[in-house]
């Protein structure tokens, strides 16, 4: 059996599984409460500038371009921990959520991105809006 080999220096991102677009799956998990609070994609210089600032960036597909959380809304992630699963092809991010308005992850203006429960056969919006998008998103 083949001894399992942890990535230093500069290779460590070259042990991450990326996908045929060069992009990775993240899912931000809060620190303190565990909450999941999103998931988004990262290609390599999403992941190595994460890595370096210790803030949240990703890359964003629709844009196709870099995204630092919070560059828009002013809800920043403070990342503690980057981890990556045992298929080396998911990232988890252990962060802290900042803004004017704390605990707001969401671009619904929500705390998680995940407020949508599956009851009664439909989906329904189970987690309050915190802040009306409209005045966090400004034109």
């Amino acid at each position: 059996m083949a001894e399992a080999h942890t990535p230093t220096g500069s290779d460590w991102l070259d042990a991450v599984r990326w996908d045929d677009k060069g992009l990775v799956p993240v899912i931000a998990q809060e620190q303190g409460s565990g909450d999941v609070l999103m998931f988004a994609w990262m290609n390599r210089e999403a992941l190595a500038q994460t890595a370096e600032k210790g803030q949240a960036v990703y890359y964003s597909r629709s844009r196709g371009k870099l995204w630092h959380k919070g560059e828009e809304s002013g809800h920043f992630q403070s990342v503690h921990e980057i981890r990556l699963d045992c298929d080396n092809d998911v990232v988890l991010l252990k962060v802290t959520q900042h803004g004017h308005e704390p605990g707001i992850a969401c671009h619904t203006g929500r705390h998680s991105c995940f407020f949508q429960k599956f009851e009664d056969g439909q989906w329904q919006a189970v987690e309050p809006v915190l802040k009306d998008p409209a005045r966090i998103y400004k034109d």
